[in-house]
């Protein structure tokens, strides 16, 4: 019966039903799907200093924080009783390709030889980690959001900023992974 649920849905399930929020979240409330506003919501409940950017009405987009906790706890359910614990299949040629980096271990998608608390602290791991995050949190507040709201949201509502700013996420994603990436490897 839920065998259904254990395997990966194929996107033309899973793509309508992700772009099916766009006119749900606007007939129901007149609101707009993004996710990293919600560090924004978070910072402005919790932090009592008077910081111009977090001095704002944030209880009118609690809405948001429960979207967030929803797909926590929605992965979380997946993962741990969902999930057929099967090994997630990686194409050869990238196991190949990590294999001449020294990456050998994997567990599932996630290259455990990189993601692990013992590598964080090393040069490759802060370049990853740290200097990658401040990137896409740099990136997500200089293009006024996220991929999930440009380019599920925003595309859907003909927005020319969120066609600009999801080619840019796709442009950066291939310089990233191309160009950049194996440098870092290396190192």
């Amino acid at each position: 019966m839920t065998e259904w649920l254990q395997k990966p849905w194929p996107w033309y399930v899973a793509g309508p039903l992700i772009g099916l929020m766009v006119p749900l979240l606007l007939l129901i409330g007149n609101k707009r799907l993004g996710i990293s506003s919600s560090l924004r919501h978070i910072c402005a409940a919790c932090l009592p200093a008077k910081i111009p950017f977090f001095q704002y009405n944030w209880k009118k987009e609690a809405w948001n924080l429960f979207l967030v906790a929803g797909v926590l706890i929605g992965g979380y359910v997946a993962a741990n009783f969902l999930s057929s614990h099967e090994p997630v299949l990686v194409n050869e040629k990238l196991l190949s390709e990590l294999q001449q980096y020294g990456i050998t271990n994997h567990d599932g998608l996630v290259p455990t030889d990189i993601f692990n608390w013992p590598a964080l602290l090393t040069i490759k791991g802060l370049l990853l980690m740290v200097a990658g995050g401040f990137l896409v949190g740099f990136g997500t507040r200089y293009a006024g959001g996220c991929t999930s709201g440009h380019s599920i949201m925003g595309l859907s509502n003909l927005q020319l900023s969120s066609l600009i700013a999801t080619c840019s996420f796709m442009a950066g994603g291939f310089i990233m992974a191309n160009l950049i990436m194996p440098f870092i490897l290396k190192l």
